[in-house]
């Protein structure tokens, strides 16, 4: 097999990144050689690769359904989002400084060409390329420079399906509405549909996927059913509700269950990173906005953010951080990862990312943190809790002043050195809670602080199989739901040639 494809999708979050990960998966079983490919992402939820840059988790989760190592190549062009008219832009895997929508219409010559090249380089190298586009290829105000969508698409010659979320409602109406809004040169690239999150008999949808089918000429390559199972390693932190519970948790080995709440910050970064916590049995993993949320908390997560001072003041105005602090002066545990574990500190001198200059921090740890215009990117290896740890490390803010050397490698406690009383940690590191002896004697340690002494981790929880049960499913899903040799089909020969404009369409400009 040799070829490539567009994943579109009708909304954000129709389901493009898992279908893309679920072909990927159903391909690289298969013994194809097969790369996922985002040419341009929109997410503070980012990974630090072996080749040193910046990407989207989405497409580091792919590249493991693919069986193969992440790259830069592998999502080029990366906005990470600080506010509501800007981003830092960041360019295989460097960060480029920042834009707002008009700068950023025109660096669209230049960052097409970084597109193309890094996607031609992937098609030379892989059997099959698997793209997600962004968003939806029908935002018409962005299409005269879209890279990402139908843009990407007419410069490498793309077939495209179009995946939709039924369980939004109207979903047939965002299908064909996609497609009647699309330019006759890009609707002749549209090969059909996927239908994504279904519940019910299937049956009773077959009639209006064979009505759309004639007034589009488009069929439908199949029904993927709606799964509770798949919620890892969301496309962005947005997808995690406010005051929304994490995962699935599985009761309690013990005879008490755990409580975290991690603060759901305006600008959150890496909010995945507690995904991990939500797979051990009896945790049970709730994102907060208020302050009444942490009261019967047993340990509070202050996750990473893009703009670390802003969402310090937003945590202020909310009331949230008095309650960390009186949670805190409880003896109760609090974890702080990259921009939570800065706010934790004493002070922030932030000249680069707000601008704000000096801020001071909520005191729970002894440190200062000073604002760097490069940003540090690093793999990172260590121990912690006794425990072989690694992770990743993506910010701007330097620790300048520690009153002590850190408790443990990778971690540090607002207890003395040595000390085993320490309830507050703070980490830069990104992936910690990844490793699975580390994060059974956290929970261990949580459970003595919090005086859970019915809660029992569990011995055999592994979060990177449970990464690869979703992705096994997302296979699954794809070879027994969609019409596999159809989708070969597409991939290697592209859209049929007679596909019929379906108007009023738009001019591409």
């Amino acid at each position: 097999m040799n070829g490539a494809l567009l994943v579109a999708g009708t909304t954000s979050n129709a389901g493009k990144s898992v279908l893309v990960a679920g072909i990927c998966r159903w391909l690289a079983r298969r013994g194809v050689s097969v790369a996922p490919f985002k040419a341009q992402n929109m997410s503070n939820n980012s990974v630090v690769t072996p080749d040193g840059g910046e990407i989207g988790r989405a497409q580091a989760m792919q590249a493991l359904a693919c069986g193969i190592e992440p790259g830069v190549r592998l999502n080029p062009v990366l906005l990470k989002p600080g506010g509501d008219r800007c981003a830092q832009l960041v360019v295989l895997g460097q960060a480029a400084g920042t834009v707002s929508a008009a700068s950023y219409r025109h660096r669209h010559a230049e960052l097409l060409e970084v597109v193309r090249s890094a996607l031609a380089a992937l098609r030379a190298e892989y059997e099959v390329v698997i793209c997600e586009g962004a968003g939806s290829p029908t935002e018409i105000n962005l299409r005269g420079t879209d890279i990402a969508n139908m843009g990407l698409a007419r410069a490498a010659g793309l077939p495209v399906l179009v995946v939709g979320d039924i369980d939004r409602g109207g979903l047939l109406a965002h299908l064909f509405g996609t497609l009647a809004l699309l330019s006759p040169a890009d609707q002749a690239l549209v090969a059909g549909f996927v239908i994504n999150k279904f519940r019910g008999d299937p049956d009773l949808l077959a009639p209006g996927l064979a009505q759309l089918q004639v007034l589009t000429g488009r069929r439908s390559y199949g029904v993927l059913p709606f799964r509770d199972a798949l919620w890892l390693d969301a496309e962005d932190s947005l997808a995690h509700v406010a005051d929304g519970v994490v995962g699935r948790a599985a009761p309690p080995q013990g005879t008490q269950w755990l409580r975290v709440a991690a603060v759901r910050l305006p600008r959150i970064s890496n909010g995945t990173d507690v995904d991990a916590l939500a797979c051990e049995p009896g945790v049970a993993v709730r994102y907060v906005t208020e302050p009444s949320r942490l009261a019967d908390a047993d340990l509070v997560v202050l996750p990473g953010s893009k703009s670390t001072v802003a969402d310090l003041s937003w945590l202020r105005r909310s009331g949230l951080a008095a309650a960390v602090a009186a949670h805190a002066s409880a003896g109760r545990p609090v974890l702080g990862i990259c921009g939570g574990y800065q706010m934790l500190g004493h002070r922030i001198t932030d000249h680069v990312e707000s601008g704000a200059g000096e801020v001071p921090g909520l005191g729970l740890l002894d440190l200062e943190v000073v604002f760097d215009q490069r940003k540090h990117l690093a793999r990172a290896a260590g121990t912690a809790l006794g425990e072989p740890v690694t992770g990743y490390e993506i910010h701007h803010g330097r620790v300048v002043y520690r009153g002590g050397p850190p408790l443990i490698s990778g971690l540090v406690s607002g207890a003395d050195e040595g000390s085993d009383g320490g309830h507050v940690l703070g980490t830069h590191w990104h992936g910690l809670l990844e490793n699975d002896a580390f994060r059974r004697a956290l929970l261990r340690r949580v459970a003595c602080l919090a005086g859970r002494a019915g809660f029992r981790p569990a011995p055999d929880t592994s979060f990177a199989a449970a990464r690869a049960a979703q992705l096994d499913l997302l296979g699954d899903l794809v070879s027994t739901h969609l019409d596999t040799g159809a989708l070969c089909e597409l991939i290697e020969h592209g859209p049929p040639p007679d596909l019929p404009f379906i108007p009023p369409g738009v001019d591409d400009q």
